[in-house]
């Protein structure tokens, strides 16, 4: 037996996201969106048409925008982790669950909010280095030494020369595939 799925209780049915973004930006304003949100379409030069245009073609982008219409402007209780893996128009709301007042968001808030996700960030990715037993960086390790910095820079004019090296040889291989056949079946 099939059952059909309801999803005219979703307050995003009917909704065109034009329809959205003026309802929310009415409300909360683009200084806010972008604070919650952190998206630039609410930062730089902001409008609604022109922040329509980049969440029609970013999917991310305008699942974020209305997964907050749905749980901060309709104030609606958070998905289950079922609901919460599906885009936000695909999600369905239990019958008992009606849209609310919107919730009252304060730049102060936001602010804090950033700083708790930079914490959980922070300790995701210490947790991670300790499971691989590696460091991950973003910035490169500077020579604590002369001799080092020495050593790094004969090891980077030979990883050039290297790359000198493979590059022609693919631009070999690029217009002949079996010019370096036999090298590949040595290895």
């Amino acid at each position: 037996m099939r059952t059909e799925i309801n999803y005219e209780n979703n307050p995003l049915n009917g909704v065109g996201l034009k329809s959205l973004l003026i309802e929310i930006v009415d409300h909360y304003g683009f200084e806010i969106l972008f604070a919650y949100l952190n998206i630039n379409c609410f930062k730089t030069n902001p409008s609604i048409e022109s922040s329509a245009k980049f969440l029609k073609k970013t999917d991310w982008a305008r699942e974020k925008v209305e997964a907050f219409y749905l749980y901060e402007f309709k104030n609606l209780p958070k998905a289950s982790s079922e609901q919460f893996s599906l885009p936000p128009r695909s999600r369905i709301i239990p019958d008992d669950h009606k849209p609310g007042t919107p919730a009252e968001l304060t730049l102060e808030d936001a602010e804090q909010l950033r700083e708790k996700r930079e914490e959980k960030s922070a300790a995701w990715e210490r947790e991670a280095e300790q499971r691989s037993g590696k460091r991950f960086s973003t910035q490169r390790k500077k020579p604590s030494s002369e001799s080092e910095s020495i050593r790094d820079n004969k090891h980077s004019k030979q990883d050039g020369q290297a790359l000198e090296e493979s590059a022609s040889t693919s631009d070999q291989s690029d217009s002949d595939p079996w010019a370096n056949w036999k090298n590949k079946s040595d290895r």
